[in-house]
């Protein structure tokens, strides 16, 4: 009789919890030597923006179990291969995924859901150059992958740096061409 009540009582509970809404995550804004606008969105991913070779360590102090660098190699001071290697020696995943703020291209997207999604891979440090392009691929991956509503991902994406309106429509039109 007992373990019936605590079966009912747990089912109860889980069927409340499923149905309540999930909320948004907090974002903080924090300073880390040699990272340029660090944006936390509690323990699950921080994007950020310029982050140098020598920070890593501290990422991988942070506990992030992967860094996503957006920049592209031409893009000044962008120094992937020192980070590349920074990454390893911190014993951190590192996957560059060259995206351009002015000719935004499905295939980044299609490798950053790839690698953001892998297992292994979270948290996520995104970075790019200031931080806009990070928050529109955590932005694509809450609208592609976690299913929210444009409104609710938006809100966050714009807490997280996202404020390019070209960006933020190649995301929305991204989505809905790309349902996982």
């Amino acid at each position: 009789m007992k373990l019936n009540f605590l079966l009912v009582v747990g089912l109860i509970s889980s069927a409340w919890l499923a149905a309540a809404p999930v909320r948004a995550q907090d974002v903080t804004k924090e300073t880390v030597e040699g990272v340029t606008n660090f944006n936390r969105l509690e323990t699950t991913v921080a994007c950020a923006g310029a982050t140098k070779a020598t920070a890593v360590p501290d990422i991988k102090k942070f506990g992030f179990a992967s860094i996503i660098n957006l920049r592209e190699p031409s893009e000044a001071d962008a120094d992937l291969e020192g980070e590349a290697a920074a990454a390893k020696a911190a014993d951190i995943r590192y996957y560059s995924i060259p995206f351009s703020s002015t000719s935004p291209d499905a295939a980044a997207a299609d490798k950053f859901l790839d690698a953001i999604t892998a297992k292994g891979s979270d948290p996520a440090f995104i970075h790019c150059a200031r931080g806009g392009r990070a928050a529109t691929m955590w932005f694509i991956k809450r609208l592609v992958i976690d299913h929210w509503d444009v409104e609710r991902a938006a809100k966050e994406a714009t807490a997280l740096g996202m404020t390019s309106p070209t960006l933020k429509q190649f995301a929305i039109d991204y989505a809905q061409t790309h349902k996982r």
